[in-house]
């Protein structure tokens, strides 16, 4: 930068110089996107893992204190409200939100609704209302 082209300082870049520096920045582009798309999906399946041991460990204390588990997924948000700190936690994948489907299978199965959990109040099995997620 700063050549003399007929007596005058030249200011500015060559088109040569934009394109190496526009492909470098391309070549980090595309070597880092994937590893920050990787990341936010994994954080949402840490947070939605951390989610059903929360509402799991709240579960066992309400069993714990009444000696069984909470009668209807309906009312399950208000019966753990007690054991839970702040709001009744909400799914990161699958169904994103708090609502609670109920299932009477033994292993627990997914409803298919539109519930972010699923609950089975006999075994008081809780999982996550998405087909690939159930097995956390």
């Amino acid at each position: 930068m700063g050549k003399r082209v007929n007596g005058r300082k030249r200011h500015g870049f060559t088109l040569v110089e934009l394109v190496v520096v526009v492909l470098v920045i391309g070549i980090i582009a595309a070597v880092a996107a994937p590893k920050m798309f990787n990341t936010a999906t994994n954080a949402r399946e840490n947070a939605t893992r951390h989610s059903l041991t929360v509402v799991r460990d709240a579960l066992e204390l309400y069993r714990s204190q009444t000696g069984n588990y909470p009668s209807a997924a309906t009312d399950l948000a208000s019966d753990l409200g007690p054991y839970l700190k702040g709001p009744f936690p909400t799914a990161q994948v699958g169904n994103t939100n708090a609502t609670v489907g109920a299932s009477a299978a033994d292993p627990i199965a997914v409803s298919g609704g539109s519930e972010g959990w699923v609950y089975n109040a006999s075994t008081g099995d809780f999982a996550v209302n998405d087909a690939s997620y159930v097995s956390w």
